[in-house]
């Protein structure tokens, strides 16, 4: 192709650390007076709630009429006094209803307060949309009172069930934003989040009350909306002996109130097929009863913390997201603090894929020196239905292990016992129909010694504990030591600092024969599965361990060898992006028709396109530019048409200056101040294939020769991704 080149050119954006996370907060569109009551936040921050599905096994028209009967007062909700009418629209065939109320809320706050205040009533418009045609109901609020000093705004929706037109579904989002109010936005905003919590539970509750009075009352249906049939002219005289049909008055749809709040607590309508929502989809949305069945009982902040998160992953990661329960598990290691929680798990999620943990269980193979003294194993589970593993540490050899295997064996070993854990759990889940997210590890330290602190066992240790909570947090439930000798101390105060504070909270531990005791293994152990080790009558599998033989022990250059192999087995480069220095990969395309497929990862250099060259003359840009953020996750692919040079290129994005002015950024100016901030890092993977090997797009590859394709098997496949197929020409 003489000269001409075909460039691949990717923009990577430096994350901007001024607008990372939120503090989220619930605030419910239907329970908008327990914000009122409560009018409260932190100057000039922003708290943000995103609800999860509720759904309700009863007709959407059934339901508005449920809905409707909280009005002009609720006696479910005592603060409610009282609502105006405003304005009201119908439309001539009844198919829309607009009307906008004035309601009327009781302070429920100190009387000192109310007095600083000036108020004893708070005041709030809310604006209802019904549309009968698409069986909808949109609702929006905001605050009248104080509207200078506190911004509250809400949104919540009823619709039909996508899946099922006989159920009722129902969403809110909100926002809460306090710029001042007095000196006492702090008091508030703790009393905000107090009515909050009293609050939620009635929202299904006040649905479930007025659709009983319904029930009672002999209204178990109510007819769709239908159009008017078209009047035909007739004769006077027929007319007049034909009977006037009874019109079916139209409903009144009123105000969000407190009882459409999705409360997990509260939920019992889940619908099978949303038992397991689709993962990695943007308009997948979490159900209050899959929350409830599948990851525990959840406070409302923590709720709206769990889709947030989610939600972020799925617009970043082009589709690849985890699974809800790892989500959950880094929110509650970081005490549901999202902007915390976001880091370690991008953190992680870069780690498993770099060293391929997800096919951990698949491709790792234990060594039979493992098989043969490794003290460990799983064994039934406990009381509350957690997985149980046994860890005989007291017999195990470390010294041996370590050096027949070398640390990073032992360390690929015990990934494997969690990732196995994992599943266990998963698989425990359903058994138990309870949600299960962690396991119980019991540690016999019967045999523990001086001999156990050889300083390079105690370092792998250290090493494995370090690896293990950063990437598995909140996996273990409890941990029962047992037999603890007097050296056990000395080992304590060498790991404890490596573990968090509460994981150490976990922590059991028993002297001699104290676990045969009261408040000893029986508490958290069927007797039947007590392991006849310590006193048990069942057998366990768990071997005896021993002296590992010497002339297992491998010299330090192999030991050496076979770390550098265990942890740079991947098919992913790593590369810094430097500002105004791009880094670029150049691809060889000999057969016409070739797929270029790429999939990279930007976190926190060679340049082959000369900066003489123009576009059009030396080379021509075949794919547009994307511009990505920290923490993407992006895939694509590229169908050749002639051979010669491509050039995949990731470069610094710098963001544009205001549109109005030409005057800089302030972020810029402060940035080049600064130039270690001005780079960045991405983690990436290209392959070509034949046209006739790739099948799909870049997140289905399939092919037997595709070095990608168990990683795309593991990952699902979504039309989110950057993917495209167009043909250079």
């Amino acid at each position: 192709m003489g000269n001409i080149w075909l460039s691949c050119c990717i923009e990577v954006t430096v994350p901007d650390k001024t607008n990372r996370g939120q503090l989220l907060q619930r605030a419910s569109p239907c329970t908008f007076c327990s914000v009122a009551s409560a009018i409260g936040k932190t100057a000039t921050m922003v708290q943000k709630y995103q609800s999860p599905v509720r759904v309700y096994k009863q007709p959407f028209e059934l339901v508005m009429a449920a809905y409707e009967r909280r009005f002009p007062t609720c006696p479910l909700i005592p603060m409610f006094v009282d609502s105006d009418v405003v304005t009201e629209e119908k439309s001539d065939d009844g198919a829309t209803h607009r009307i906008e109320r004035r309601c009327k809320l009781d302070v429920d706050a100190p009387r000192l307060l109310k007095r600083i205040a000036g108020v004893d009533f708070v005041y709030f418009v809310q604006k209802n949309s019904l549309d009968r045609r698409e069986r909808t109901l949109h609702i929006e609020s905001h605050n009248e009172t104080f509207a200078n000093r506190v911004i509250i705004y809400e949104q919540c929706c009823y619709s039909v069930h996508p899946e099922n037109e006989d159920w009722t579904c129902f969403e809110q989002s909100a926002s809460l934003d306090i710029k001042s109010f007095f000196g006492f936005e702090s008091t508030v905003e703790k009393m905000a989040i107090k009515q909050y919590a009293s609050s939620i539970k009635k929202g299904k509750e006040i649905i479930e009350y007025y659709l009983r009075e319904l029930e009672e009352e002999g209204v178990e249906h109510i007819p769709c909306w239908a159009p008017p049939a078209p009047v035909s002219p007739v004769r006077p005289s027929v007319a007049a002996a034909r009977p006037e049909l009874p019109v079916t008055p139209a409903i009144s749809i009123p105000v969000a109130s407190a009882k459409d709040t999705p409360s997990n607590k509260d939920s019992s309508s889940l619908p099978g097929s949303l038992s397991e929502p689709l993962t990695g989809t943007p308009d997948d949305k979490l159900d209050a009863d899959y929350i409830k069945r599948y990851l525990g009982d959840l406070t409302p902040l923590q709720e709206s913390c769990l889709i947030r998160l989610r939600q972020w992953l799925q617009e970043s990661h082009k589709g690849k997201i985890p699974k809800d329960e790892h989500i959950l598990r880094f929110l509650r290691a970081r005490d549901f603090n999202i902007d915390k929680a976001r880091e370690i798990l991008c953190q992680s999620l870069t780690w498993r894929k770099q060293h391929q943990v997800d096919y951990l269980l698949d491709t790792w193979n234990s060594p039979q020196v493992l098989s043969d003294y490794y003290t460990g194993g799983w064994h039934h589970h406990d009381k509350d239905g957690r997985p149980l593993y046994i860890l005989r540490l007291g017999q195990m050899d470390t010294k041996g292990l370590v050096r027949a295997l070398g640390e990073e064996s032992l360390l690929r070993h015990v990934l494997s016992i969690n990732e196995e854990g994992l599943r266990r759990c998963e698989e425990n889940t359903k058994v138990f129909g309870r949600p299960i997210s962690c396991w119980t590890c019991l540690v016999d330290l019967e045999g523990l010694n001086m001999r156990h602190l050889w300083r390079p066992g105690v370092k792998a240790l250290l090493r494995i504990i370090e690896v293990v909570e950063a990437n598995y947090p909140e996996t273990l439930g409890r941990l029962l030591i047992l037999r603890a000798p007097r050296v056990f101390p000395v080992l304590w105060t060498l790991v404890s600092p490596f573990i968090d504070e509460n994981t150490r909270k976990k922590f059991l531990i028993y002297a001699g024969n104290d676990y045969q005791g009261p408040g000893g293994l029986v508490d958290y152990i069927d007797k039947e599965v007590i392991p006849d080790f310590l006193g048990g009558d069942c057998m366990c599998e768990v071997p005896d361990g021993g002296l590992v033989p010497k002339s297992l022990y491998r010299t330090t250059e192999e030991l050496e060898n076979e770390d550098i192999r265990l942890w740079t087995e991947t098919i992913y480069q790593s590369a810094s992006v430097f500002k105004g220095s791009p880094h670029e990969l150049l691809i060889e395309i000999v057969d016409a028709s070739s797929v270029v497929t790429w999939d990279f990862d930007v976190g926190n250099n060679v340049q082959l396109i000369d900066k003489s060259w123009m576009l059009g003359q030396d080379y021509s840009m075949v794919e547009s530019p994307l511009t990505c953020k920290e923490g993407e996750s992006v895939q694509g692919s590229h169908v050749t048409r002639w051979p010669g040079f491509y050039i995949l290129q990731w470069r610094f994005h710098s963001m544009p200056a205001c549109a109005t002015t030409n005057l800089p950024r302030v972020d810029d100016v402060l940035a080049t101040l600064q130039v270690s901030s001005h780079k960045c890092k991405v983690m990436y993977y290209t392959e070509v294939l034949g046209s006739e090997d790739f099948r799909g797009s870049m997140t289905s590859l399939e092919s037997s020769h595709s070095g990608f394709s168990q990683l795309s098997a593991a990952t699902t496949s979504s039309s989110q991704s950057h993917c495209s197929s167009m043909i250079s020409r």
